[in-house]
């Protein structure tokens, strides 16, 4: 192979995907198994196998893959920022949160801009849909810390979701944490009705929030499954592929050989032509030779 890609062994499957992750969506499935064979041919079949389950990434995808390669010091302010958001939640902040979503407007709103700006230098701009699945990506990196790790790898193949349970640019904040009464003090008649109405909303809060996990659980779990099934359905269209141009190398070899058979069959007819002409011929000279030698019989009769 004359790619740079088969020109040296594979090293390890990082520095594979790292290679891989850093190319045009237009060139990844062509280097990638460029990689499969030349770890193949080393010998390194588990390398091949795993490199060749690496899935090409989606246009959104690339595009967040680019924006961390081409701009790392904007991956620690955005992760730093999510963890921020994600404790001033936990603390029911209200002032903090204020705070941290109007950052949070203003520097998922530059990243995305940065994005499509990069994907279009790239000579793929970015639809309604693609700059929607940058802007989503994002909001899951402030909501999710795994998220966020997936996302600074830059080796994303599909958009990521922000859980449902973590708002994302809205402005609403949750209530400040209600002061629990002093227990030693015996609270007056309106002071308990309210507190017996702060504790019922925050088991409200705490429920819903419960509900929200779960249902974010679910999601995911969803979302896993079809995951799964895009990567079998992708894995059955390469190898769909893969088997035709398979059928197109073997109906182009058969060509190739019914034309080569078509000529030895003609070779093979002349041949035996030729072989009953020579035959004759030999056969008239023999008789040409035995009548030459009875005439040289007679002649020595006659002396």
């Amino acid at each position: 192979m004359s790619s740079r890609f088969a020109e040296r062994e594979p090293v390890d499957l990082d520095a594979v995907a790292d290679e891989l992750y850093g190319l045009r969506p237009e060139q990844f499935t062509a280097a990638r198994n460029e990689r499969v064979a030349a770890a193949r041919s080393a010998g390194n079949r588990k390398l091949a196998d795993a490199i060749g389950r690496l899935r090409r990434p989606s246009l959104s995808a690339w595009a967040s893959n680019t924006l961390v390669r081409a701009e790392p010091d904007q991956v620690e302010p955005l992760v730093g920022l999510g963890e921020a958001l994600r404790q001033a939640h936990r603390d029911l902040d209200a002032a903090q949160l204020r705070d941290l979503v109007h950052q949070q407007r203003l520097l998922i709103g530059a990243l995305a801009r940065q994005a499509a700006q990069l994907a279009a230098d790239a000579g793929h701009p970015l639809g309604q849909d693609a700059q929607r699945e940058v802007q989503d990506t994002l909001q899951a990196v402030l909501a999710d810390a795994e998220a966020a790790r997936q996302w600074a790898s830059g080796r994303l193949t599909k958009p990521l979701t922000p859980t449902a349970a973590f708002p994302a640019t809205s402005g609403d904040a949750p209530p400040r944490r209600t002061p629990e009464p002093d227990r030693e003090k015996r609270p007056a008649p309106a002071e308990a009705g309210k507190s017996a109405v702060d504790q019922r909303r925050r088991r409200e809060r705490a429920e819903a929030r419960k509900a929200a996990e779960e249902a974010d659980r679910e999601r995911q779990a969803r979302a896993s499954e079809a995951e799964e099934a895009a990567r079998r359905a992708e894995d059955v269209k390469e190898r769909v592929a893969e088997l035709r141009d398979r059928v197109e190398t073997l109906s182009k070899e058969l060509k190739g050989a019914e034309a080569d058979l078509a000529r030895a069959r003609s070779d093979d007819r002349t041949a035996r032509e030729e072989t009953r002409v020579a035959e004759r011929r030999v056969r008239d000279a023999d008789r040409a030779a035995q009548k030459a030698a009875r005439r040289v019989e007679e002649l020595s009769d006659e002396d």
